[in-house]
């Protein structure tokens, strides 16, 4: 994997047995980068680095507000729609959408090519569970990858099983409430991904 711009990756990082370097390292970013819940109020995030579930060496950064997944083979927009990608960060405000308005924004972003590719969609639960990292808290996602998500619930293309599909789909948080069932005229935010292979 390349180091490329936004992505402080260190030989610590790649090493298990390095964790304290890691966290220090971890520590001293997140206080650089920061967490900006939405409404843009500040928020403070936790980290654990010897439970974190999402490192930064199983992503590629594609230097284009886009990250690969080397794992799952999921290329990720890092910013959360609504925002912009610029100088390595994400720029302007988190926009909520019901579940309908959220699949016809991925399809708009798909159609104008400004992202580069036209496949962009709404990630299924198991896609978004991905990037979430057990070893943080206030997001529960690496802002390192993720820079400005906020500790809210974001959409699936999931829908409930056993309930209408047409009513019903998931949502995850990345705060502590975790999964949702959630009526699809509820407003929540997205973060749309394709498959990169």
């Amino acid at each position: 994997m390349s180091r490329a711009p936004g992505l402080a990756l260190t030989s610590e990082c790649a090493k298990p047995a390095s964790w304290v370097h890691w966290t220090l390292g971890l520590i001293a970013q997140l206080t650089l980068v920061g967490a900006v819940a939405a409404q843009g109020t500040a928020a403070e995030q936790t980290c654990v680095a010897a439970e974190s579930t999402l490192p930064l060496t199983r992503f590629q950064d594609n230097g284009d507000g886009t990250v690969t997944d080397v794992d799952s083979k999921l290329m990720w927009m890092r910013c959360a729609s609504g925002q912009s990608w610029v100088d390595n960060q994400c720029t302007g405000q988190v926009l909520a959408y019901n579940w309908s308005d959220a699949v016809r924004e991925a399809n708009k972003v798909s159609r104008s090519g400004d992202a580069f590719f036209n496949d962009w969609r709404l990630p299924a639960l198991r896609d978004l569970a991905t990037i979430t990292d057990r070893g943080c808290d206030n997001p529960r996602t690496n802002l390192l990858l993720f820079p400005g998500t906020p500790s809210s619930a974001f959409w699936t293309s999931t829908p409930r099983p056993g309930g209408k599909s047409e009513d019903l789909a998931f949502a995850l948080s990345f705060g502590a409430e975790g999964v949702l069932a959630a009526r699809k005229d509820e407003r929540f935010y997205v973060r749309f991904v394709r498959s990169a292979m």
